[in-house]
């Protein structure tokens, strides 16, 4: 190799419109792209690249105007009939760009030089090839012409050059420079286009990205002695362990290159069968590679696939690129390179996205399968499943009885389903939002769910669904969901299991020794709860009491104190439901070991608890012994124009004090009860959908009544802190007289965003779609914080509240407390934790370790 050397030169190449690569040349990734600082990163570690020039941005800019570089020039450095190829070199080869053109320089007179080097066969596909990509590139022609041109022989390359002249009414040009130029123009004009901006725009590229180009002097990989090219790769881009892949295309002495390709002539790097591996071939092409390998892990910090040709024994480096991996591959890679001392642990913990996560935390569809898609809805709870279509949740929990999987397909869920929901492997409904009942508890289930799918017809009656592409499917039917992208798909299909294995915990602990914000997680049942400590939650930040009321037993009871007339019977009612509350919060505490948990009392309005359609209420009032009409006319008496805005949270507890009065008594027995095998317990008692100071008051009173009265009666002592969710606009504009009362707030960011936008989180994902692709939203607000306008009222509330009371703790226990962009904002606003469902915590927890790393708070810097 020859390189260009000293100040002058380098600035002679760039005068000329283009830069040598060499160890000393000014190339950089912001200006001329990835490819090309990384072709001189290999260049200075010593590898054999052939010769290298890189156009930065601004001159591939000029070329799609018709500014050129002086090609003469440029080709000049790779000698008499040159030959050479284009790469693109985007600044993130993430962004893509257009295709590599090989063999450029290939003309008649080449040509016939080659057959006396290389001989005939291997000099007609190479000038085929040439021709092929060419006329598809350059000129724009139909590929389908070129597809049969195959066979390299002196017809077939004949043909291809009359197709060209026929179709372009011009000779195939014969002038380097002018391929050169044409090349170089096409690819600057296919990067600014309107499809290839979009297409980037889509992967996370600004729209004005520029392009690069790097012209690099060909080497053929084709001659008398061993010859071949291929690549080779250091690690399993699936798995993440360290082994060598990688396929090498070898022509033998004394046999024609490229032919039987499919033969012999494909010799693997690893053992195989058809042939012998390059190791045996040639160890000491092989054992460079193997070096330029751990060069490329030591020096650049990456796992790196190396593309290289071997002419005549003779081995060159083409180029390197990050070696493509799955998520869970990513993991390992890091964690390994951390380990070595490669990288440091924060930079390990900053390669991984957070919502990567969700790829090892859950099944996935293998995405080298076949689909079968028939509807797309809104990915609201992440990972995959097949199971038999049901309709109800009675169906569910029969088939879950006979070990059989089930996809709950409903239109939308409400809490009767919760049994339901438990035992199915997933759900789909046709109406609801990213914050629909369905998408919330399907994400503390840890279970996939699509939501929206409004394309489906559901006929419950005749128990089929049908499609939009006119398919019938009905209950029995086995179909997947994925959560992840929001597509359901007919029959089963490959999955992909989770990975939590040493790589992922070693990964959340460096995550949890950087973070500066704690997380806790949103838990129900004690499933929940195991879930929240399998995680490493810090905690449970919002448990929902009326999820506890849902089995049979329960219900029944829920149900007559719903249809007591007098106090004496709805407390009669309800002590049939303490015992069961106590246990429930015992087993929640020694789940936890002590740590904090949260207990939302009671807040959905009883309506939801009372069935909906005439069968189930003639069931109800056979359970009651009371007539039909009298049990219509309660149902009816409690129904509401609004529900979600009328008789439900702290408005129950003050007209309906018996409830949270049972509630606090579960509550302190089962401190006292878990406080008595393990570490202490201070429960965390919350006040859900307060609006005003006084009913606070009011419902603090009766929770500090029961308190004292539970100590007396058990003769123990124990603390708690009593607290509000703030949930109503109201709650945070007076959120200084509230934080009077209240040691902790809480911000229910679902029900307070639904209320500051007068918006529906079941029904906006009717129309959402269509408001973020018109600009009227940015996102969805249900799926991402608003931070201008619900975020204001967060803002407001958290320092009034804490201008009031410097003590109190702030929190997030809505759906958005588990995405990185609200981690940001509520640690930017001092709040001291976030509470997410347990299956959402370790984004959450590496979230907060990136905000750490790169946005230190001021005391640390």
């Amino acid at each position: 190799m020859v390189w260009v050397k000293g100040g002058a030169a380098v600035q002679k190449n760039r005068d000329l419109g283009f830069t040598e690569i060499t160890p000393t040349a000014a190339i950089d990734t912001a200006r001329h792209g990835g490819r090309a600082k990384c072709l001189q990163r290999l260049i200075r570690l010593d590898m054999p690249v052939p010769r290298t020039v890189a156009l930065d941005f601004d001159a591939v800019h000029g070329v799609s105007a018709g500014d050129l570089p002086d090609l003469g020039a440029m080709l000049a450095l790779f000698g008499d009939d040159p030959l050479v190829s284009v790469r693109p070199s985007s600044e993130d080869p993430d962004w893509g760009g257009p295709g590599a053109i090989l063999n450029i320089g290939m003309n008649d007179k080449v040509h016939a030089r080659l057959i006396e080097s290389h001989g005939e066969t291997a000099a007609n596909a190479l000038y085929l090839r040439f021709i092929q990509s060419y006329a598809v590139n350059v000129g724009r022609l139909d590929p389908d012409e070129f597809d049969a041109l195959t066979t390299p022989t002196a017809d077939t390359l004949r043909e291809a050059l009359d197709l060209y002249e026929e179709e372009t009414d011009e000779y195939f040009p014969q002038d380097p420079a002018e391929q050169l130029r044409e090349i170089l123009r096409s690819m600057a004009r296919a990067w600014e286009g309107t499809t290839a901006r979009l297409l980037r725009q889509a992967k996370g590229a600004p729209a004005d990205a520029g392009l690069g180009l790097v012209v690099q002097k060909m080497v053929l990989g084709v001659g008398q002695g061993i010859c071949g090219s291929g690549v080779i790769q250091f690690v399993n881009g699936t798995t993440g362990h360290r082994e060598i892949r990688g396929r090498y295309l070898c022509k033998s002495q004394g046999r024609d290159a490229l032919a039987d390709a499919e033969d012999r002539d494909v010799m693997y790097l690893t053992k195989d069968p058809r042939g012998r591996s390059i190791e045996e071939v040639l160890p000491q092409n092989f054992a460079d590679l193997v070096r330029y390998g751990e060069f490329c892990r030591a020096r650049l910090r990456e796992e790196m696939v190396i593309e290289f040709t071997i002419e005549n024994e003779e081995l060159f480096i083409l180029d390197a690129v990050r070696v493509p991996r799955s998520e869970r591959a990513n993991v390992r890679i890091a964690v390994g390179l951390a380990k070595d001392e490669i990288i440091s642990r924060e930079d390990a913990v900053l390669r991984i996205p957070p919502r990567a996560l969700t790829e090892l935390l859950h099944n996935q569809i293998d995405p080298e399968g076949a689909r079968d898609h028939f509807v797309t809805g809104i990915a609201a709870s992440p990972g995959a499943a097949t199971g038999k279509i049901v309709f109800s949740a009675r169906a569910a929990q029969t088939l879950a009885a006979q070990g059989e999987n089930c996809i709950m397909v409903r239109r939308e869920t409400s809490p009767e389903d919760i049994r339901g929901m438990h035992a199915a492997n997933g759900i789909l409904t046709i109406r609801g939002g990213i914050t629909s009942h369905a998408a919330v508890i399907a994400r503390g289930l840890g279970l996939p769910c699509v939501v929206g799918a409004g394309d489906l017809i559901l006929d419950k009656r005749k128990g089929r669904v049908q499609t939009a592409d006119g398919r019938t499917l009905r209950e029995g039917d086995v179909i997947t969901i994925d959560g992840s992208t929001g597509e359901a798909l007919v029959g089963g299909v490959d999955m992909l299991p989770p990975e939590l294995g040493e790589s992922f915990q070693t990964l959340m602990t460096w995550a949890d020794d950087l973070r500066d914000i704690g997380v806790r997680a949103n838990a129900d049942t004690p499933p929940d709860a195991r879930n929240a400590r399998m995680f490493a939650a810090e905690g449970i930040g919002l448990c929902r009491t009326e999820h506890m009321f849902i089995d049979d037993d329960r219900l029944l009871a829920m149900r007559e104190m719903i249809f007591a007339d007098h106090t004496d019977d709805r407390r009669a009612a309800l002590d049939r439901l303490l015992p069961m509350q106590r246990a429930d919060f015992t087993e929640l505490f020694e789940i936890m070991q002590g740590q904090p948990v949260c207990i939302r009392l009671f807040d959905p309005p009883l309506h939801e608890f009372l069935p909906h359609g005439r069968e189930g209420l003639r069931e109800l009032a056979e359970a009651l012994d009371l007539p039909m009409k009298d049990v219509e006319r309660r149902v009816a008496g409690l129904r509401e124009f609004n529900p979600m805005l009328g008789m439900r949270g702290v408005r129950l507890g003050v007209t309906v004090p018996e409830i949270y009065d049972m509630q606090a008594r579960a509550i302190f027995e089962a401190t006292i009860e878990a406080s008595k095998s393990g570490d202490p317990v201070v429960p965390e008692v919350m006040i859900p959908l307060v609006s005003a100071k006084r009913e606070v008051e009011i419902v603090k009173a009766r929770v500090d009544a029961v308190a004292a009265a539970v100590r007396i009666e058990q003769g123990a002592d124990f603390n708690y802190r009593l607290g509000v969710m703030v949930e109503t606009p109201r709650a945070a504009l007076r959120a200084g007289e509230i934080a009077q009362h209240a040691a902790f707030m809480s911000f229910g960011t679902n029900d307070l965003t639904q209320m500051t936008y007068g918006l529906s989180r079941d029904d906006a994902g009717r129309f959402m779609g269509e408001y973020v692709a018109q600009g009227v939203y940015d996102e969805d607000p249900f799926h991402m914080l608003d931070a201008d306008g619900v975020g204001e009222l967060l803002q407001m509330g958290a320092e009034r509240g804490r201008a009031e009371n410097s003590d109190l703790t702030l929190s997030i226990c809505g759906e958005h407390g588990g995405n990185p962009e609200s981690i940001r904002f509520c640690r930017d606003a001092g709040f001291d934790y976030v509470s997410c469902s347990p299956f959402r915590v370790p984004v959450a927890r590496l979230a907060a370790a990136h905000l750490a790393i790169t946005s230190p708070k001021p005391s640390e810097t």
